[in-house]
């Protein structure tokens, strides 16, 4: 099975679902989104994947969103701002052959696996 996480290691539980995916016996693909980030159009195929709202996956109390100006943009203003602010990604993000999930709280993975 092919599994991908869009990982921060500095986030509790985007590290608790790598801790459970690993405890099944899977190596994940790990995508660490802050160093290498995805670029607009491979969010846009990601939040397809996940089948909810883009701003469902946005950090909206990170700094940055409000300097941006974020709370009333549309979805290509959206885009736009993850793409160049990667931070605003919120995380853990987890695709498998079962479908894509923000893993929040970790055990959500669980379905997944």
């Amino acid at each position: 099975m092919t599994v991908t996480i869009h990982h921060n290691p500095g986030c509790s539980n985007s590290r608790g679902a790598l801790e459970i995916i690993r405890a099944q016996g899977i190596e994940p693909r790990i995508v660490e989104y802050l160093k290498t980030p995805l670029s607009r159009d491979e969010l846009s195929a990601l939040v397809k994947k996940l089948g909810m709202p883009l701003r469902n996956i946005v950090r909206t109390k990170e700094a940055i969103y409000a300097e941006l100006n974020l709370e009333s943009a549309g979805d290509d203003a959206l885009l736009d701002a993850v793409a160049m602010h990667p931070i605003l990604l919120n995380r853990p993000i987890v695709v498998t052959p079962k479908g894509a999930r923000l893993c929040r709280p970790p055990e959500l993975v669980r379905d997944l696996l």
